[in-house]
């Protein structure tokens, strides 16, 4: 048996599928990078801002100066365009993963998924020979020519794009999704104004049936789009699926990047009657000029896919439920399952002469960094510990930090998400569970 897996990973399989998904990679980024600059996002994020919240053990990451930001989304820009071309690959994938990643641990408030899920897949694409057919470095450079490469190096993009759908249809697996319709519920209630469409938004029942949807639409589209027969609808499903979540829902560039990311899942046949269908032409497979992967490619692949399997389960490790913790919930596929809103004011006291000041998060804080902050708590703790930083002259001493806080998940009652008597400025940042975090009232 592991002989016959051994023998199915590493037969000869087409590098067109790869080509293919390289140039949509590409050409998407570019759209990304193009997008943030003309939309005033670098200024908004990353100039203005005179705080940024850190990442646990990232906390050295800094903005850099406006002409360096500038130049970072400029070069993140030129690599994407390499990288569609094909031109100069190696060094511009990894460039664009080095800086793509550096930017987002900017900021801790900017997190999203799909971001995380361009770093690991362009961390990925590092490492997989997706510049040896219809690329300019195949062009001008013949000895870089290829046909096929070992299975498992075709796969590894579908493999990465499994285990996101998988992840968050399992996390879907949840009262909150299944049997509240939590939180569509309130999303779709405020789409209910759109023409046609939108007076079906109030009907409980719709909520619930995009719910039980969404998450049988997760847990199976990897599987009927790895099947040839179901692949073509199975494609349109994914399309009608993302389209319309990024036309209800504020989830940016996400629906776009797995429509053009899914299609990798296409084979090299499926490419090569398409491009015949319409007058085009694409270079067949010739299994003389294969890839030969250096040898330490495929250990550090399976280091990469035990990674990415084992990091989304750590959230089992923490107590209380975790859309409300926060605890495990990043990096982990957690996509569109919870609805939070709060409020956070602090109280900075200087313990010698029981002096305090009530400081408002929006004196130093953007407005999505106030929003994001407000109801995870260890983004709390952490502006917690700036405030100490900045009162400690004022007071001449070490002053105390509180929290008082007001946070509503998925409609339920208002309630504190962190213990108003602890003072936060002593709370140490820690992968283990916080013992200062109120637990939800409902658990």
């Amino acid at each position: 048996m592991i002989d016959a897996l051994r023998r199915r990973l590493t037969r000869p399989a087409d590098l067109l599928p790869l080509a293919i998904f390289r140039i949509g990679f590409g050409v998407l980024m570019l759209f990304s990078a193009l997008r943030f600059t003309t939309l005033g996002w670098i200024d908004a994020f990353y100039i203005a801002p005179g705080y940024h919240f850190s990442y646990f053990g990232f906390d050295w990451v800094r903005p850099l100066p406006p002409a360096g930001m500038y130049a970072a989304f400029a070069i993140l820009a030129g690599c994407a365009t390499l990288i569609a071309l094909g031109l100069f690959y190696r060094a511009a994938i990894v460039t664009f993963f080095v800086l793509f990643t550096y930017v987002e641990l900017i900021d801790l408030a900017y997190y999203l998924n799909h971001y995380y899920f361009i770093s690991v897949m362009s961390l990925l694409m590092t490492v997989l020979p997706l510049n040896r057919t219809l690329s300019l470095d195949a062009r001008w450079r013949p000895e870089l020519r290829a046909s096929t490469a070992p299975a498992w190096m075709v796969a590894a993009p579908r493999i990465m794009l499994g285990l996101v759908y998988v992840y968050a249809g399992i996390a879907k697996l949840n009262p909150d999704w299944l049997i509240d319709a939590q939180p569509l519920r309130i999303w779709l209630r405020a789409s209910a104004g759109m023409p046609v469409i939108g007076p079906l938004f109030d009907q409980p029942w719709i909520a619930h049936a995009m719910s039980w949807a969404g998450a049988a639409f997760d847990l199976t589209i990897p599987f009927w789009l790895s099947w040839r027969r179901s692949r073509p609808l199975a494609y349109l499903v994914v399309i009608g699926f993302h389209t319309m979540t990024g036309l209800l829902f504020p989830i940016g560039v996400f629906p776009w990047v797995m429509i053009a990311c899914t299609l990798v899942f296409f084979g090299a046949d499926d490419w090569r009657w398409l491009f015949a269908r319409i007058g085009r032409t694409l270079p067949t497979a010739d299994p003389t000029r294969a890839v030969r992967p250096a040898r330490w490619i495929a250990p550090a692949v399976a280091l990469f896919f035990a990674w990415q399997v084992l990091m989304p389960l750590r959230h089992w490790l923490y107590p209380g439920n975790y859309l409300w913790t926060n605890e495990g919930f990043r990096f982990a596929w957690h996509v569109m399952l919870v609805e939070k809103n709060g409020a956070v004011t602090f109280r900075v006291e200087d313990p010698a002469t029981d002096r305090f000041w009530i400081v408002y998060p929006s004196d130093y804080l953007t407005r999505v960094q106030e929003h994001q902050m407000s109801f995870q708590p260890d983004m709390i703790a952490q502006f917690a510990r700036f405030l100490a930083d900045e009162y400690a002259p004022v007071c001449g001493c070490e002053p105390a930090v509180y929290a008082d806080t007001h946070v509503s998940m998925n409609g339920r009652p208002g309630q504190p998400i962190v213990d108003s008597g602890r003072d936060l400025s002593r709370v140490r940042r820690s992968l283990l569970s916080a013992d200062w975090i109120v637990p939800l009232a409902t658990d």
